[in-house]
């Protein structure tokens, strides 16, 4: 059994990305992040975010809102975003209140500076495998995790549990692809699967991205499987000051001496989500200057 070291990874293509930023002189990337409310899980991973950002010298800027903003209130400042030439990318912090329509407002943020990859266009690029596309950035973190691992995915029989817009859907193409980490045969489990271990087992990579604590057991998978993990959920630990830990949708111990590879929680997918991030305000600079040479 190997560990998928996403700390590792990421570190190294935050370096990388480092090299190219400062070879772009005075003018940088800047990347804009819209958090609405006061969750604390926003908080701290909009913090993050920021901080990596700097760390590379990419700018960045903090817009918050209370969470009764409107919809309409709330893509008003999205159109700013959009039409602000200096600002190269955009996020915005999910989840977002139940009065707002995320599919609204990710669908209303420039395709060209839609660095979380949500916007519909950008999706429809990606189903037609187009290079340009921005990709979600936690499954081409995963993606780059199996690459950079050397895995072999043609041919290989990939099962994802979700099928959400953010994570299940968006990986589940990146491995349909047509392309060295591609070419999988891939398929969608989710709540309304029957039998949901008979297709876990199956798999030669197994994706759990459902949001429930150690859900993924043992006899759920095949002896030297390689287990991507991605979920981050918090429970209860005494022991620790925090009075809780994370832990993953799979149940590590038990899974990790089946597995050819796994990704721990944390310390997997997770930093390589905020990695891809950073590489996507990169692309997304690098486009805007073709477009638009004197910038």
């Amino acid at each position: 059994m190997e560990i998928l070291d996403g700390n590792a990874v990421s570190s190294d293509l935050l370096n990388s990305l480092a090299d190219r930023v400062e070879t772009y002189g005075e003018d940088k990337p800047c990347v804009a992040f819209i958090r609405v409310g006061e969750d604390p899980a926003s908080i701290s991973y909009v913090r993050k975010k920021e901080k990596t950002a700097a760390r590379i010298g990419i700018q960045s800027r903090l817009k918050t809102f209370p969470e009764s903003i409107s919809q309409v209130a709330l893509l008003d400042e999205i159109s700013l975003l959009n039409s602000d030439s200096s600002v190269h990318g955009i996020l915005v912090q999910a989840p977002l209140p139940a009065h707002i329509d995320e599919c609204v407002i990710f669908n209303h943020v420039n395709p060209n500076k839609d660095v979380d990859g949500f916007n519909a266009k950008n999706l429809g690029l990606l189903c037609q495998e187009d290079e340009k596309a921005f990709v979600s950035c936690t499954p081409a973190g995963i993606i780059e995790l199996v690459k950079r691992a050397g895995v072999d995915t043609q041919g290989k029989h990939v099962v994802v549990i979700g099928r959400s817009l953010i994570v299940g859907k968006p990986v589940g193409m990146l491995f349909l692809q047509k392309k060295l980490t591609g070419n999988a045969t891939v398929t969608y489990c989710h709540s309304r699967t029957p039998d949901l271990a008979f297709h876990t087992k199956q798999a030669d990579i197994l994706v759990a991205a459902i949001g429930r604590p150690n859900f993924v057991t043992k006899p759920m998978i095949k002896s030297g499987a390689i287990i991507i993990d991605v979920g981050i959920n918090r429970i209860a630990d005494e022991t620790r000051k925090s009075g809780f830990r994370l832990v993953g949708d799979v149940a590590f111990n038990e899974v990790a001496p089946e597995a050819s590879f796994i990704t721990p929680v944390p310390g997997g997918v997770g930093p390589m989500t905020v990695a891809m991030l950073m590489s996507n305000t990169v692309k997304a600079y690098e486009q805007s200057l073709k477009k638009h040479p004197t910038q």
